[in-house]
């Protein structure tokens, strides 16, 4: 690990070097590449010279002790041993994750899918009250969202919705979103006040750019058809919105959220070369198996997830038994503690499965 660690602290001075030459400034696409390696760097640079600073601290006061007669001393110097021999474990533990091997999608903008499951009209419900939590979520991060696609059911549900959330790091702090959600609550048209049981699927996919996925037209199939719902005078009375079918895999997308035909086929590319990455990922992971069993759920559409108990005013994710009680200030995008615990979870999975394979 160390050998490897001096050779990325070479890499990152090396780098520090290039981006003071002017050549380097003037080549926009290779300083934007160097700036990008600085920046995965810098966190792991950072936490090794700090590692290194508390070594040389404890020798020094392991030295000093030997000499130090003065009591006094000689607990302020056990004192600061004890400190940095701690802060050594700790950094340790950390340059154990900064080196996990980093998922390349993780500084992609994501296609998030929200569809209603089992429950009806309530269902459709909680799908458009997951997608509003999700919009606070990501605005609380300065995220911008962008509606693709919305099926409603006419009383505030959304059958279907598809958005696109762009920013730094939405993938690697989303795509733990994947899977079933499920709500527990009495419904608004419940008279009896028994509790339902509905549930909703979110899939959360990474843009893929036109390097990333290849699509032939000629297997694409456009309709263009009249939009329905709210989307004002002009979107409703022009053949704007557009079905893309792609044949070799049935997939059929809807895009209907633009005034103009021609952004509207540009946003249903963009779904279906998600939809196609993911597939392809999907694949790649079935052919990892073992090595997706050692990590927390990313994916897999029919996995129950979470839970949102209304009655008793708590989220429970099941995949690594977190239970909140603050269902409230989840519902309004308050996310994080969720998030970062999955995320813990993922990386000590990880590190166990390493360990094991040494």
């Amino acid at each position: 690990m160390f050998d490897k660690l001096e050779d990325l602290l070479i890499r990152f001075e090396e780098i520090m070097g290039e981006l003071q030459e002017p050549d380097v400034v003037n080549d926009q696409s290779r300083f934007r590449r160097l700036m990008k390696e600085q920046n995965d760097l810098a966190p792991i640079v950072e936490a090794y010279k700090e590692y290194k600073k508390c070594n040389e601290t404890i020798e020094d006061s392991v030295a000093m002790l030997e000499e130090e007669s003065d009591e006094e001393m000689r607990e302020l110097l056990k004192e600061e041993l004890s400190d940095a021999r701690k802060r050594v474990e700790e950094l340790e533990h950390e340059l154990k994750i900064l080196l996990l091997p980093k998922d390349p999608n993780d500084d992609k903008n994501v296609i998030v899918e929200i569809r209603a499951g089992a429950g009806g009209d309530e269902a459709a419900l909680f799908a458009a009250e997951i997608y509003r939590m999700y919009i606070h979520y990501a605005e609380s991060r300065r995220w911008k969202c962008e509606m693709i696609s919305l099926n409603e059911n006419g009383i505030g549900g959304f059958k279907e919705v598809v958005f696109m959330i762009s920013g730094q790091g939405a993938y690697s702090r989303l795509k733990y979103e994947s899977g079933v959600h499920r709500v527990q609550r009495v419904p608004e048209t419940e008279s009896g006040g028994r509790i339902h049981t509905s549930t909703i699927t979110v899939a959360i996919m990474p843009e893929a750019e036109e390097v990333d996925v290849q699509i032939d037209m000629n297997d694409c199939k456009f309709d263009v058809f009249r939009a329905s719902g709210n989307g004002g005078q002009c979107v409703n009375t022009t053949d704007s919105a557009v079905r893309l079918t792609h044949i070799p895999t049935g997939i059929v997308i809807s895009c209907q959220d633009e005034k103009s035909q021609l952004k509207n086929k540009d946003k249903a590319l963009k779904v279906l070369r998600a939809r196609l990455y993911e597939l392809e990922q999907a694949k790649q992971h079935d052919a990892e198996a073992e090595a997706r069993r050692s990590q927390v759920g990313t994916g897999d559409r029919s996995e129950k997830i979470r839970t949102y108990n209304f009655p008793q005013g708590r989220v429970t994710d099941h995949r690594i038994k977190l239970t909140l009680h603050r269902l409230d200030s989840i519902m309004n995008g308050d996310l994080d503690e969720i998030i970062d615990s999955l995320i813990a979870a993922d990386q000590a999975a990880k590190l166990a499965n390493m360990q094991e394979n040494q």
